[in-house]
């Protein structure tokens, strides 16, 4: 199934490239997304091609699907095609030595959205997205609030699941400030459950029911995680073991999982979440890449977008629900 996923998308790519090839010369900028179907990158690249548009530039959208072959290839690919420059959210933080190397090599912009990478010299690439603890810090501090508010930071059956990719720096950087922020709020070290996903919600799914099964005796539980589909993952397998909504404080990290059922009434895990902007970032992307393209200036060391804690009474009024 992957290798038809992988397929489909170099198919897409070749395609895409193809009918925009004679505007390509000048004017074709590049993103590359390890998780294109997410809405969060789906929203990211939304923002990525209206500001290229603006600009009077045109914008290829690439999904390599965790495919960290596929990402260079993409990136060999793009600079082919005539790309100016070039945004990527990695799948695999150690390609950034190669995919730095090529677009230096290729005498282009490189910024690397969400997830920093760092090239051969062991230098940052130019960034553009979030601060990683300061977004961690922010849901931690609202699920260490709702769960003191509930008393569940002094019940013995306490569980808290903190769903994480340890491979991934920025990930680490969110459930760790999380951690700590609920450690300070009043929970106990022997309160953590810790989940290892791959950034999907099926993966947080699948590796979060054997440990729930595994703690019986748990009857409270928070849940937190460094994106929203990792939370969602481990809600819907604390339903799938009966685990009732008013006994789960989730808070989401990204929002737009989180307020679908909001939006449609339906009760919920989710308490709260921390609302992120896709379209910020690809916008920031687009704009500083083009402006180095068009200026010869160097791309800023790092862009950071803003976040907003959101919440079923609040989320209407700050971001959309898709």
């Amino acid at each position: 199934m992957k290798f038809k996923q992988t397929l489909a998308a170099s198919v897409v790519f070749a395609a895409t490239l193809a009918a925009g090839a004679a505007f390509a010369e000048d004017k074709l900028i590049v993103a590359i997304y390890k998780s294109g179907t997410q809405q969060y990158f789906i929203d990211q690249g939304a923002g990525f091609t209206k500001a290229a548009e603006e600009l009077g530039y045109k914008a290829q959208i690439i999904n390599v699907e965790m495919d960290a072959n596929l990402a260079i290839s993409a990136v060999s690919d793009a600079i082919a095609a005539g790309a100016k420059a070039i945004a990527i959210t990695a799948p695999d933080q150690a390609i950034g030595a190669a995919v730095a190397k090529a677009a230096a090599d290729a005498g282009i912009p490189l910024i690397a959205t969400d997830d920093p990478l760092k090239d051969g010299a062991g230098a940052d690439v130019p960034f553009a997205g979030f601060d990683g603890v300061a977004m961690g810090t922010k849901v931690g501090d609202r699920a260490g609030e709702l769960a003191s508010a509930a008393g569940w930071l002094s019940d013995p059956n306490l569980g808290i699941l903190t769903v994480g990719v340890p491979t991934l720096s920025v990930c680490v950087d969110r459930t760790s400030a999380e951690k700590a922020r609920l450690i300070a709020a009043g929970a106990k070290e022997e309160n953590f459950i810790d989940v290892d996903y791959d950034g999907t919600t099926d993966a947080a799914l699948t590796a979060a029911g054997p440990v729930i099964t595994a703690h019986p005796a748990v009857d409270k539980w928070v849940v937190v995680s460094c994106n929203d589909e990792g939370v969602l993952g481990a809600s819907n397998a604390l339903k799938n073991a009966g685990v009732a909504p008013a006994d789960v404080i989730a808070v989401g990290l990204g929002a737009y999982e989180a307020c679908r059922p909001w939006k449609e009434g339906i009760e919920s895990g989710f308490k709260a979440a921390l609302y992120i902007s896709g379209v910020d970032v690809g916008d920031a992307a687009a704009r500083a890449l083009i402006n180095a393209v068009e200026k010869g200036t160097p791309l800023p060391a790092k862009t950071v977008a803003n976040t907003t804690i959101v919440d079923p009474a609040t989320y209407t009024d700050i971001m959309p629900c898709p």
